[in-house]
């Protein structure tokens, strides 16, 4: 009798260290995340809306404590899926290690519904809750202070929560005319949330359906403007011969006060593109100063790369339309449980893996690329200590939104064979087989123009200033019509 009280003693003991160690775990990992989050942004916040001792600068830094934390949860969706392949080869490669018996799939599966909550906390209260605490002053006649900013907030929030509650289950009703699906919408934690995130989450996938296919053909001009590119394909001291004449003519136009005798410009103006044009010709000159290994092999290299992480994710595409095809078991689909270390997800062993979480970081990257270069959201690009707080709001909602539907894409286009943990499985369109091959075929088609186009017009600008042609003078049509003076 002792020692049965003892040995579920000693289990509930162990039981307890696990939990206390994967809390501990999850907090440090969230707490890096934090921190390396509020970093960034403070890189890009407005400091004259924090120098203030007014209410606005108490405001505007409660509003971005919670953009951090969302940008957090965002970067912690992006590594999700990434670090759950990763943990699955090191269990596959050393078993018995004492060492990593801390990574398990009790951990997996608590850091998986820890970014489901944090995704739904962030997307229905904690933006939301910033954006009308930022527009706010409080009501008419009420005092004025932060106080009366929270209850105007809470105020305007509630409403927008009806607001919500009601469209999705007018919504529900209409498409499933199904008395048990709407009575099933009353219970808010359990049916509630997870159907309005999975419609947050089907637009999450469709906005990736646009913006990553356009990235991935804007990632080769991205890397082009970044790397030094070889002589035949850049002169830099034409650039540079042209760039100072801009920038001696613009300092004339400062240090004489007026330009002309007939035009007085705004010497502010002038002076703001000074300062961009000699940044210019500085970075010229750095890249004129780049070696030969740099300037012939670190251009050649990145657009192979980027060539060769564009074929693979087309080719894998192609093949998973395939296998939707011909067996089931390639519908994406969710499970309860992680079988970590049991067996590889990818038929190349660690290679495969290795591969699926650079493909993963690849298509997340692109689809920002092509997000910020889509002409709908290039207003909302961040600025340098210059971007106001509504905007980088605005930031943190749609990267939460792309990096929260991130592993849905994942693994729809059979990027990965890891099943989708926790709540990201129960969304209702994932057992759609029309949806999810049409969605794929979609993907191979849009990725494919984009880049057929891409490189049908960049090799023709390439070969046009590689033969100096971009240099001849273009024909003027004059037009025969008289002029009608009136």
């Amino acid at each position: 009798m002792d020692s049965a009280e003892g040995d579920v003693l000693s289990t509930r003991e162990q039981l307890f260290h696990e939990r206390v160690r994967e809390c501990l775990i999850c907090a440090l990992l969230f707490a890096s995340l934090y921190i390396l989050c509020y970093f960034i942004l403070t890189r890009f916040k407005r400091h004259t809306d924090f120098t203030t001792v007014d209410e606005d600068a108490a405001v505007n830094r409660i509003a971005l404590w919670l953009c951090t934390f969302t940008l957090a949860v965002s970067l912690g969706a992006v590594l999700l899926l990434p670090f759950s392949i990763i943990s699955n080869e090191v269990l596959l490669t050393f078993p018995q290690n004492y060492y990593i018996q801390w990574l398990n799939g009790s951990l997996i599966h608590g850091l998986w519904n820890l970014v489901f909550l944090f995704s739904n906390l962030s997307l229905v209260f904690l933006m939301p809750f910033a954006y009308f605490f930022t527009e706010s002053e409080g009501f008419a006649g009420s005092k004025k202070g932060i106080m009366a900013r929270v209850y105007e907030t809470f105020v305007v929030l509630l409403l927008l929560t009806l607001l919500v509650l009601g469209m999705v289950w007018v919504a529900s009703a209409i498409l499933d005319n199904n008395a048990a699906s709407r009575e099933s919408l009353y219970d808010l934690w359990e049916y509630y949330l997870p159907y309005l995130y999975s419609c947050i989450s089907l637009f999450g996938v469709l906005l990736l359906l646009l913006c990553t296919p356009f990235g991935l053909s804007r990632m080769f001009t991205v890397t082009g403007t970044l790397l030094v590119k070889p002589r035949l394909l850049e002169d830099l001291d034409e650039q540079l011969n042209c760039t100072g004449f801009e920038e001696a003519a613009i300092s004339r136009k400062i240090h004489s006060g007026k330009t002309s005798c007939w035009l007085n410009f705004d010497m502010e103006v002038l002076r703001q593109q000074y300062l961009a044009i000699h940044a210019h010709r500085i970075t010229l000159e750095t890249r004129r100063k780049a070696s030969a290994w740099q300037r012939n092999l670190g251009y050649p290299l990145a657009m192979l790369s980027l060539l060769s992480l564009t074929g693979i994710s087309v080719l894998v595409v192609c093949f998973h339309v395939l296998e939707l095809l011909l067996d089931d078991a390639a519908m994406p689909r969710g499970i309860q449980d992680a079988p970590l270390g049991k067996v590889s997800f990818s038929v190349f062993g660690s290679f495969g893996a290795a591969m699926q979480v650079i493909l993963i970081f690849y298509l997340m990257i692109s689809s920002v690329v092509g997000f910020y270069s889509s002409p709908l959201f290039t207003k909302l690009l961040p600025e340098q200590h210059d971007t106001a707080m509504t905007k980088i709001i605005g930031n943190c909602v749609s990267l939460l939104v792309l990096s929260s539907a991130l592993p849905v894409l994942s693994r729809t286009l059979g990027i990965t064979r890891f099943d989708l943990l926790g709540d990201f499985g129960r969304f209702n369109w994932l057992g759609n087989f029309y949806i999810v091959f049409l969605y794929n075929m979609l993907f191979a088609g849009l990725t494919t123009l984009c880049l057929v186009k891409k490189f049908t017009w960049a090799v023709q600008a390439e070969l046009i200033r590689a033969f100096g042609l971009h240099k001849l003078p273009l024909p003027v049509t004059r037009s025969h019509q008289p002029c009608k003076l009136s």
